[in-house]
């Protein structure tokens, strides 16, 4: 017996698709989320000197993670749509709190201090931006007419020019991209898309103008990395030589040789996709990103067979979210985007963007497995 929803061939009829029913966990997205939280310990492994502490903390992170994943899947999306302003408005109001009595550290003002644990308010506003404006367009029909635009931008500069002032321009724009997908996914026209891609490329002597010069540095540092070999170039310069040595086949697994001689700065973090190609090589990166395309593929799978506009919107606004880390990351690796510190999703190690990330599949799970069954 197969419980069908939609007429899709969903669960199997056994006690495992009994439970992962009773969790509201969608299977496909599921299994590809744990293959990827596996080659994350596989590869922190590695990157980390074999050091096994690292891999607790990251098992430990990773269980939370998953834990908050399935809550969030048993929710009814109804209830994200009734609260989505309301999360909103707190998220800009911890976002404030920040910029006052927030924690300061490595020249950035990003935390708050709760006493038993610190808190970082805008992996929070990566989802609550996108819910916020999907609830208000969905109220109105789409595509969204000009007043609404201009409504639905100013909900999106907010938390985007107030994590800029942390500084964290890196986050800020991921907080601007899953906005402004909700708008795109909203069916905004090609011209004036257009028109805006024009306007923005117009202002980038002005935003050149309030970069920082750390900023700016990334910027000089992406166009031309040799100029600067031991300073700012140096991480791309290292991430570039550990790619290539890992040729088509790689040098098999803990072979890495440039994170293991202290070469790879950050290399279990931000550049832990360099470590990996040298270790896989390009036919391990194939797979990789062929599992990272499975992941997008069934979000995407699951953001068209949404019942009503607020699920649609959200969920096509958090794949692309994900679609972005992974673009961001990978880009920043191999030298053709700035450094701006995103994780490679699923894989680095950490804790605030594993939770981030696997939240906004509960929410995706959510919105699937909380269909209307029909008889099998």
């Amino acid at each position: 017996m197969i419980t069908k929803i939609k007429g899709e061939q969903f669960y199997p009829s056994s006690v495992i698709g009994t439970v992962l029913r009773k969790l509201h966990i969608d299977t496909p997205l599921f299994i590809g989320l744990i293959l990827a939280c596996a080659l994350s310990f596989l590869i922190l492994y590695s990157a980390s000197g074999q050091n096994t502490t690292v891999l607790i903390r990251q098992a430990t992170r990773i269980g939370v993670a998953f834990v908050l994943m399935i809550v969030l899947a048993h929710i009814n999306p109804r209830q994200f749509y009734r609260h989505s302003a309301l999360l909103y408005v707190f998220g800009i109001l911890l976002l404030i709190a920040v910029l006052v009595v927030g924690l300061v550290g490595k020249g950035a003002q990003r935390w708050l201090d709760l006493g038993f644990f610190r808190f970082q308010p805008s992996e929070m506003i990566k989802i609550t931006t996108p819910m916020m404006i999907a609830w208000f367009l969905s109220g109105y029909s789409l595509p969204p007419k000009p007043k609404q635009l201009i409504l639905a931008g100013l909900m999106i500069t907010i938390p985007t020019v107030l994590i800029a002032k942390q500084p964290d321009l890196g986050t800020s724009l991921l907080v601007a991209s899953s906005g402004a997908t909700v708008l795109f996914f909203a069916g905004l026209s090609r011209r004036f898309m257009m028109a805006t891609c024009a306007v923005l490329a117009s202002l980038t002597p002005v935003l050149w103008h309030f970069m920082k010069d750390y900023q700016k540095g990334r910027v000089l540092t992406l166009l031309n990395p040799e100029a600067d070999p031991m300073g700012r170039g140096y991480h791309i310069i290292q991430s570039k030589i550990a790619i290539g040595s890992g040729g088509v086949h790689g040098k098999g697994w803990l072979g890495s040789t440039q994170s293991k001689l202290d070469f790879l700065p950050e290399s279990s973090t931000d550049f832990i996709f360099a470590v990996f190609a040298e270790e896989f090589g390009l036919l391990g990166c194939l797979a990789l990103l062929i599992l990272y395309l499975l992941i997008i593929s069934r979000c995407l799978y699951i953001a068209v067979q949404a019942q009503d506009t607020y699920n649609r919107l959200l969920a096509g606004s958090l794949t692309f979210t994900f679609f972005v880390y992974v673009f961001v990351n990978i880009g920043m690796v191999i030298g053709i985007l700035p450094v701006v510190g995103i994780p490679l999703p699923l894989i680095s190690y950490g804790g605030t963007s594993m939770v981030t990330l696997l939240a906004g599949f509960g929410i995706l799970m959510s919105i699937h497995t909380h269909r209307k069954f029909l008889p099998s």
